[in-house]
């Protein structure tokens, strides 16, 4: 079996979505690299470091940048320019939204974790998406313990942001938030965090809250056409998940006061009915601000003003359906070192 069924494996899931799951081959740098579904591919290093890493893309099969990043990181791997140190898994999460250059085919598989994708009678593609991928994180979690478990789901956003690269920290039920995983995404230039007010049902949270994980959702520009992604933009993402895959004992250098900025969620915008709108324009970007008294949002009766302190607006997007999310309202949150470990 040759290596190159592997390295090819996405642009040709593309044009066969079922073709290449499952099968096994081993590594040119030592270990096994073996597909488990299509745009599911576990790296088992013969030796394995004491990190179990999950890097998910395309969870919103529109989002290019990290799906060619995660491919080229794929292709280094297997044809042994770049080695495994530690247990890998790499998903491409939504294939036939990818084929289609579209977000979602029915619903937003990013709202279908931790159990949600069971609601309703007749379960859609992306229903039966989240079930699988939500086996698959488990079986790689499950195969060990003792190990540090880390997940970094990334993405693009709709609208530009005017903090080009940010993340969400997913609810911690009170734990204290990883000094070091902030560090690690200051070093990939991701230096704006968002720290989630509860439990979601996103891919993050869902392996954060179940097995335990450092896990964020990791937005990293505006979405773009495969091939129309200026890569020179992800460079240091792109080193920093690289230097995390290949070196055993890799750590990015200590996190520093004011090296990044943090916000918190204050509350969310819930579409209702087919008449909500926005009231600011479509070219809004992530992050901003809104004065004390501005209205944001209405549907039907219902109104939506900023309360008395300063909020700004993230991830805005009316199309939502009925009964979603339409927005995020965050607030500056000056973190302290006691909420850190």
């Amino acid at each position: 079996m040759k290596v190159s069924r592997i390295a090819n494996f996405l642009s040709l899931s593309r044009e066969h979505p079922w073709e290449l799951a499952p099968f096994s081959e081993p590594l040119a740098t030592g270990g096994t690299v073996s597909v488990w579904d299509t745009g599911v591919v576990c790296f088992e290093p013969a030796s394995p470091g004491n990190k179990d890493i999950v890097i998910s893309c395309g969870i919103h099969g529109n989002e290019t940048a990290p799906i060619e990043l995660c491919d080229q990181l794929l292709r280094d791997l297997v044809e042994g320019r770049l080695s495994c140190r530690h247990r890998l898994l790499l998903i491409f999460g939504h294939p036939a939204a990818m084929n289609q250059g579209v977000r979602e085919l029915e619903v937003n598989l990013n709202r279908l974790f931790s159990g949600a994708h069971e609601r309703g009678d007749s379960p859609g593609l992306e229903q039966q998406r989240a079930a699988r991928l939500e086996l698959y994180v488990g079986r790689f979690f499950g195969q060990r313990s003792g190990a540090e478990r880390l997940h970094y789901d990334l993405h693009t956003a709709i609208r530009p942001s005017k903090y080009e690269k940010f993340a969400i920290y997913p609810y911690t039920h009170g734990q204290p938030y990883s000094r070091r995983q902030l560090a690690f995404l200051r070093d990939c230039e991701v230096d704006t965090i968002l720290l989630a007010h509860g439990p979601t049902t996103t891919f993050s949270y869902f392996s954060a809250h179940r097995f335990g994980a450092h896990a964020f959702t990791v937005e990293l520009g505006k979405v773009m056409p495969f091939g129309q992604n200026d890569m020179r933009r992800f460079k240091a993402v792109d080193h920093c998940l690289r230097q995390l895959v290949s070196e055993a004992d890799w750590m990015p250098a200590p996190l520093e006061p004011g090296q990044i900025r943090v916000f918190k969620v204050c509350r969310e915008i819930i579409k209702q009915s087919d008449a909500f709108r926005f009231h600011f324009g479509k070219d809004v970007a992530n992050f901003t601000a809104f004065e004390p008294g501005e209205l944001l949002a209405e549907d039907g009766e219902h109104r939506w003003r900023v309360d008395a302190q300063r909020e700004a607006v993230v991830f805005p997007n009316p199309a939502v359906a009925n009964g979603q999310r339409a927005a995020l309202m965050v607030i500056d949150y000056p973190l302290s070192g006691s909420e850190l470990d």
